[in-house]
């Protein structure tokens, strides 16, 4: 990530999120020097040369409003399938995606969250947006929480990735457990992610949630995330996600569409790992 030049690829629909998601990820790319591609989707290929005439005028339009030159691809195809393909594939060099979600409404609240099934199988992370960045200048603020799960090492090579490139402070929010034998995993989790942090001289601080189970420890994370006005919140996804994740609701489907519109990175388990790692040990 250091050496080549990366892409940030922003899933585009035309919508005014295709454009809060262009807006975060071209304060990602001026501080990562990344390129940045907007993807579009059209269903048949037929569709495909009016939607190049328009997304022809969307990149005009992005240079005369933000001064910058940004590439596009358009492909046909099912949405859920081609975003995560496209930025799967090492000879596009994608980083990773930001993708703007109107949240759970409709018919969503019913057939699952958009964004899940997409997210969901993806090789890169995904920053998941509503709304437009705050106005500052950098992502100063990143909550990771931490519980027993093995995947927590695997995110944490991306809160370092963040923390030394965004020059970010990582808030590491710890789950309550009764369990011993779980509170002992978290706890190793913990110290784990203590420990790469200050070998890589990032900025962290520890907290921890006074609420038990797992729908009531997401509201406080979102209210705490809320109250020091996080950037970002970093989770892994659920393993081998199903139909029945997607319909009754995994909990990266409530963060994705979190009302407090809080952005998250969603990485999947087993991504980009060789990848990262270098950054685990500074």
């Amino acid at each position: 990530m250091e050496q080549e030049k990366k892409s940030i690829m922003v899933t585009w629909d035309f919508s005014a999120v295709s454009y809060n998601a262009l807006k975060h990820a071209i304060k990602l790319a001026h501080i990562l020097k990344n390129n940045i591609v907007l993807f579009h989707i059209v269903g048949t290929p037929a569709d495909e040369e009016p939607a190049r005439k328009k997304m022809d005028g969307v990149v005009e339009e992005i240079k005369k409003d933000f001064g910058e030159e940004v590439g596009y691809y358009v492909h046909h195809g099912k949405i859920f399938k081609e975003i995560a393909e496209y930025a799967s594939k090492e000879e596009y060099n994608v980083n990773f995606v930001v993708m703007g979600t109107h949240g759970m409404k409709g018919s969503q609240k019913l057939f699952g969250s958009w964004a899940l099934r997409v997210v969901a199988g993806s090789a890169v992370p995904f920053i998941v947006i509503q709304e437009g960045p705050q106005d500052k200048d950098r992502y100063s603020d990143i909550v990771f929480p931490i519980d027993f799960k093995s995947e927590n090492k695997e995110k944490l090579q991306w809160a370092i990735f963040l923390g030394k490139y965004l020059n970010s402070k990582i808030h590491l929010f710890k789950a309550p457990v009764a369990d011993k034998n779980l509170q002992k995993k978290v706890n190793v989790n913990l110290n784990f992610a203590i420990r790469f942090l200050i070998q890589n001289n990032i900025e962290y601080e520890i907290h921890t949630s006074s609420k038990s189970g797992s729908g009531k420890y997401h509201k406080e994370l979102l209210a705490f995330s809320k109250k020091i006005h996080a950037d970002l919140i970093l989770i892994t996804t659920t393993k081998h996600i199903t139909k029945v994740d997607y319909i009754f609701g995994a909990k990266e489907q409530y963060l994705l569409s979190n009302s407090e519109k809080i952005p998250i990175m969603c990485v999947n388990p087993k991504s980009n790992f060789a990848k990262v790692g270098q950054f685990m040990y500074g």
